[in-house]
C-alpha cells in the first residue's frame, strides 16, 4: 500500500493558521484524542502551535479502548507532567472529571486575576483534534445540547464556534486537522482504522485486511468470539472465513470483499468486536 501521501487538505492548511490566531483568545487547549490510538490521534504540530498555553488531553473512546491499555498511556502521559483526564463523550462518561481537570489546571491563573482585581470564573477554552475523534459529541455532552453536528465521517466541523458550557466555560470549537505528512505507515494505518482518514483516500479493502491482521496477533479471542470463527493461517483466509459466516457472498460463492470490509471496519468502530488498544506505551 503506498502510504506516502501529501495529506493537507487547504481546510487543514487554514485550520493550522486558526489555531494560531484564536490562541489569545482562549486561556486553555483541550486536546481530544481516540483512546485506542493515542500516539497516532494526538496531533505532533499541537504542542508548537499552542507554545506555553496550558494543555489537557482527553482520551475519548475510552470504553471502546484495552483498560490495561488505557491505564498504562494515562499513567506514561501523567509520568511527563501532561494533564490528561479520560471520557466517554456518548455516555458522558468523565465530563465531571475533566471539568474538575479544567479547574485545577487553571487556579494559578484565576489566583493572578484575583490578586489583580478581575473576578470571573469562566474558562474560554479551545477544543482540537484530528478527525472523527468525537469533539462535536464531547461539546454536546459538555453543554447538554445538539450545539454541534455529528457524525461518522470526518470533516464534519468545518468553521469555529462559540459554545457555552453553562455560565464555567466558553469552548470554542475548531475543525478536525491533522499533519501534513505521516510519521509512519503505522500511525497512518491507525488513523484509517479509526476513521480519522476518509475511507476514500486509502484502499478500504487494504486497510480492513490490515486490521485483520493486526487483531489476528493482538486480540485472536476477541475476533474468534465476535464473528464465529476459528483464526486462519493468513488474515485473508480469516477476512473470508468472516464473509461467509455473516453472509457477505455474490454469486458463484464469491466473497463479496466490499461487504466484508464494511463489515469489519464498521464493527471495530463502533466497538462491537471488543475493547482494543492499536496502540501500546
Amino acid at each position: 500500500m503506498n502510504l506516502n501521501l501529501n495529506w493537507y487538505p487547504g481546510h487543514m492548511k487554514k485550520t493550522s493558521e486558526s489555531i494560531k490566531e484564536n490562541l489569545k483568545k482562549v486561556d486553555i487547549v483541550l486536546e481530544l484524542i481516540d483512546a485506542r490510538a493515542p500516539r497516532a490521534s494526538e496531533n505532533p504540530m499541537i504542542p508548537e502551535l499552542i507554545g506555553d498555553k496550558p494543555r489537557i488531553l482527553i482520551f475519548n473512546k475510552s470504553d471502546l479502548a484495552d483498560p490495561k491499555e488505557n491505564d498504562r498511556w494515562i499513567a506514561y502521559y501523567k509520568e511527563r507532567n501532561i494533564s490528561v483526564v479520560s471520557v466517554n463523550a456518548n455516555s458522558g462518561k468523565g465530563i465531571s472529571n475533566l471539568l474538575d481537570e479544567v479547574d485545577r489546571v487553571m487556579e494559578d491563573k484565576r489566583q493572578r486575576d484575583r490578586d489583580r482585581g478581575i473576578i470571573s470564573n469562566q474558562v474560554r477554552a479551545m477544543i482540537i483534534g484530528v478527525p472523527n475523534v468525537g469533539k462535536s459529541t464531547l461539546i454536546n455532552s459538555l453543554a447538554n445540547r445538539k450545539s454541534t453536528k455529528t457524525g461518522n465521517k470526518p470533516g464534519i466541523t468545518r468553521t469555529n464556534q462559540w459554545i457555552k458550557v453553562e455560565d464555567r466555560m466558553l469552548l470554542l470549537d475548531t475543525p478536525g486537522v491533522l499533519w501534513p505528512k505521516f510519521q509512519s505507515e503505522e500511525l497512518a494505518l491507525n488513523l484509517a482504522y479509526i476513521g480519522s482518514i476518509k475511507d476514500e483516500v486509502l484502499p478500504k479493502d487494504e486497510v480492513a485486511l490490515r486490521l485483520i491482521e493486526k487483531l489476528g496477533k493482538k486480540y485472536p479471542d476477541l475476533l474468534e468470539e465476535r464473528f464465529n470463527i476459528s483464526i486462519q493461517a493468513t488474515p485473508l483466509e480469516n477476512m473470508e472465513e468472516i464473509a461467509r459466516k455473516r453472509g457477505a457472498i455474490m454469486r458463484g460463492s464469491e466473497v463479496d470483499y466490499s461487504r466484508v470490509t464494511d463489515i469489519i471496519l464498521d464493527e471495530f468502530r463502533k466497538g462491537t468486536i471488543g475493547r482494543i488498544s492499536l496502540e501500546t506505551v
